[in-house]
């Protein structure tokens, strides 16, 4: 604690008492996000390796991935000349940006206009995916009355396995009856209950495609 203390007494903050933090992938080198830090985040971060922030608009300390599952486990935090600036090299458990988008900076201004494009090595598809988990995560903490996925977190494990396994069994049925619409619909019915199951242990797609990407090495 006391290394910590000294660490942030060396950190110049400006006058509202936060300093600005580039997330970098240590990985790819991809640029990720930037946010505010105050001392009681930067704190944080440096004790739990994961990367806490202090948000300006809603005045209140914040874990980034907290709800989402999308934590930023640091590796390495640099400092620049000035002691007024910090990059966090960081592996991403998920995107980094609330969109769904694997960086905050996806958008391209050519000429007049701003153009949305997609990030490096991820569709939009895989972003829709992600922005669908995290819905799904946003249903498991606040469990709403009228929502079907709040029902399943409400009724528990036993129910969410339950409604896997028969939507595997669908889509074996829809296999066996070569209809491919079928076994579209199926699939996609399978997909989002092991979404459903996958953030009930805070498991995010990322892993999964990670764990593939290991085995496809």
């Amino acid at each position: 604690m006391k290394g910590t203390v000294n660490i942030i007494n060396k950190v110049k903050f400006n006058e509202q008492g936060l300093i600005p933090a580039v997330l970098q992938d240590v990985d790819s080198g991809q640029v990720l996000m930037v946010a505010y830090m105050n001392k009681i985040a930067l704190t944080k971060s440096l004790e739990t390796g994961k990367a806490h922030f202090w948000s300006r608009s809603r005045q209140k300390l914040w874990l980034k991935g907290e709800t989402s599952g999308n934590y930023q486990l640091i590796e390495e935090i640099k400092i620049d000349c000035d002691s007024d600036t910090l990059l966090l090299k960081v592996k991403p458990q998920g995107p980094a940006c609330h969109t769904g988008h694997k960086s905050c900076f996806y958008s391209v201004i050519e000429g007049n206009k701003i153009i949305e494009k997609e990030d490096e090595n991820n569709s939009n598809k895989t972003i829709f995916l992600q922005s669908l988990a995290n819905i799904i995560a946003d249903r498991k903490e606040n469990l709403p009355a009228d929502s079907y996925t709040g029902y399943l977190f409400k009724e528990g494990l036993d129910k969410i396995c339950k409604k896997v396994g028969e939507e595997a069994t669908e889509v074996v049925i829809a296999a066996k009856n070569k209809d491919k619409d079928e076994i579209v619909y199926e699939t996609a019915d399978l997909i989002y209950h092991l979404l459903v199951l996958l953030t009930l242990y805070d498991i995010t797609p990322g892993e999964v495609i990670e764990e593939l990407e290991v085995r496809h090495k």
